[in-house]
């Protein structure tokens, strides 16, 4: 239901880190939807619904709660890049910025009906027993995994205030992505017809996703009450090497690349296999269902905006 009953007006949604690559989808998907978004980041923004905030500012934090007053809240502003450069970064933004926010909307007088906690499958680390699920144990093996564990671990402490969902999503991609990661850096390699490209492992193998299906995802859980106080999968289910995505964009484009492995790209503590288990995701909306990789690929091969999948 995306409109208050009382007043006939449209419910109001709060997403930080709404200027992100994961937050434009989000914010796409929700207007489509009717929502009123109300859109929190460091970048400065215009409009009555858009406030540049500090995360870890926690008087304006309050002061901007107060105001919106958010029927519901996605959480996605974090430090989100494994290899970032500034490891207190993660700890600052990802688990005390999150402490703020939640800290502020707990004090809020207005009724929150969820509030969606953006983690990551990173929490599991190097497990790669066939398909990870919520109940394998943690395992995070780098300060990005082990500072969104701690995320985790610091919301139950809000159990009681407020209507909690946690996410771990699993790789995606989409249009839009920085170049530094490695889909795109692939996909813009086959764009511009390069000789050649270097990689790390290519025997790495992820659950890729589409950013679309993930940020529809997100939109329907929070309209999901049985979604509330559970930590959920965001994921496909299938694993594929990063040789197989360049042997698939390689088939898009009928343009083949020269494959160097540069050493230095291969990460210590290097997740090998992450594959995700969507079976509690897929009970709580049935109607969910992830694209194929090379449907990503195709759109990121060729298009150039930001669209809902077919």
């Amino acid at each position: 239901m995306t409109h208050d009953m009382a007043s006939n007006e449209p419910k109001r949604v709060l997403v930080t880190g709404a200027s992100g690559f994961t937050g434009q989808y989000v914010t796409t998907e929700l207007k489509k939807a009717g929502y009123r978004v109300i859109t929190l980041g460091s970048k400065p923004a215009e409009g009555k619904d858009c406030f540049q905030v500090d995360l870890l500012d926690s008087e304006q934090l309050t002061a901007v709660v107060q105001q919106s007053r958010p029927d519901h809240v996605i959480h996605l502003a974090a430090i989100a890049f494994v290899a970032h450069a500034d490891a207190r970064a993660f700890y600052d933004v990802n688990l005390i910025g999150t402490r703020y926010l939640l800290q502020a909307l707990s004090m809020s007088d207005h009724p929150l009906t969820s509030v969606l906690l953006v983690s990551s499958a990173n929490v599991y680390g190097n497990s790669s027993a066939g398909s990870l699920s919520e109940q394998t144990a943690p395992d995070p093996v780098n300060d990005y995994a082990v500072s969104k564990l701690a995320m985790e671990y610091m919301a139950h402490t809000y159990r009681a205030k407020l209507p909690l969902i946690i996410t771990r999503p699993f790789n995606y991609t989409g249009v839009g992505q920085e170049s530094h990661f490695v889909i795109p850096k692939i996909v813009s390699h086959f764009r511009e017809r390069k000789s050649e490209i270097e990689l790390g492992n290519l025997q790495v193998w992820r659950d890729f996703g589409d950013v679309r299906k993930v940020a529809q995802a997100y939109r329907q859980l929070i309209e999901t009450p049985a979604a509330v106080g559970h930590t959920i999968n965001i994921s496909t289910g299938k694993a594929t090497s990063l040789g197989e995505i360049i042997g698939i964009c390689e088939q898009i484009t009928g343009h083949s690349l020269d494959v160097k492995v540069n050493r230095a790209f291969v990460r210590e503590n290097e997740v090998q296999t992450l594959t995700g288990n969507s079976d509690l995701l897929r009970s709580l909306i049935p109607d969910w269902s992830p694209l194929d990789i090379r449907d990503t690929l195709s759109w990121m091969l060729t298009g150039d905006d930001v669209s809902s999948p077919a």
